[in-house]
């Protein structure tokens, strides 16, 4: 087995928000020597909120120089759900609200790539024209086996679940589309979209944001890596990811957890 994956623990969202953004900032000046782009996928739930908190707010003694460069970014979902921007399952729509609607205009804007409307009843076509959205910024299919963002920021659901992609699903055996549609999600709505494993694991950085008590048994699973938590989707991303994988959670998500910590960034 390789290298392990990162576990920063902080003792509040806030204090968590505060490293994170230190972390996402050396992830985009990094990407600004390779390619002058910032090419981030991010997924929902609560993200959004923790993100805003994170990049809305600059350190006390921070250079604005070296803060977040949004004209520059491009940002993708991890995963989308087939549902209208307004409505609450739309993880566009989330992060619109919680940080997009926020940054300064002094900032710049970032280019966003948001599932195409006309096709909510297609998960197939909805996942086609994603990757196709895919292919323009990261060079065609043929010619680049796997994207590979500088940065993936992704949650842990409470069963293990991270992207859309569910435990024991057939879609954690994908290897071939970078991006696949999902018709019966354990978890409603039950139409979405999802970038595969390889996609996710390729990145250059894997970052997981996971808070709240709530979360201690599956992070117990997955960290400490037993058979069930090898299998679980995070764990597979651990597994693939091995030393790019870094995890973000208050003291709450990991009390109990036997998993060496890592000083603050």
């Amino acid at each position: 087995m390789g290298k392990q994956a990162n576990l920063y623990s902080y003792p509040t969202v806030d204090n968590l928000a505060a490293h994170l953004r230190t972390y996402i900032l050396s992830c985009q000046k990094a990407a600004f020597q390779r390619h002058d782009a910032f090419k981030v996928a991010v997924s929902g739930g609560s993200l959004a909120a923790t993100l805003a908190k994170a990049l809305l707010v600059a350190g006390p003694n921070e250079d604005p120089e070296s803060g977040p460069q949004f004209s520059k970014w491009e940002v993708f979902f991890a995963d989308e759900r087939a549902v209208p921007f307004d409505d609450e399952d739309s993880n566009y729509g989330l992060l619109k609200k919680d940080l997009l609607d926020k940054i300064p205009r002094g900032q710049g804007t970032p280019t966003v790539h948001a599932i195409n409307l006309e096709h909510l009843d297609d998960a197939q076509e909805l996942a086609d024209q994603y990757q196709e959205a895919l292919m323009s910024s990261f060079a065609s299919k043929d010619s680049v086996k796997t994207p590979i963002f500088d940065l993936i920021l992704l949650g842990c659901g409470p069963d293990g679940h991270t992207c859309s992609l569910f435990p024991g699903h057939q879609l954690l055996r994908e290897s071939d589309a970078w991006v696949a549609p999902i018709e019966d999600s354990p978890k409603p709505p039950p139409r979405r979209i999802t970038l595969t494993l390889p996609v996710v694991t390729h990145a250059h950085k894997i970052a997981f944001v996971v808070t709240g008590g709530g979360k201690k048994e599956i992070l117990k699973k997955i960290l400490e890596a037993d058979d069930e938590g090898r299998s679980l989707p995070c764990g597979l991303v651990n597994e693939g990811g091995g030393e790019k994988v870094s995890w973000f959670t208050d003291h709450a998500a990991v009390e109990g957890v036997s998993f060496p910590r890592r000083g603050s960034l």
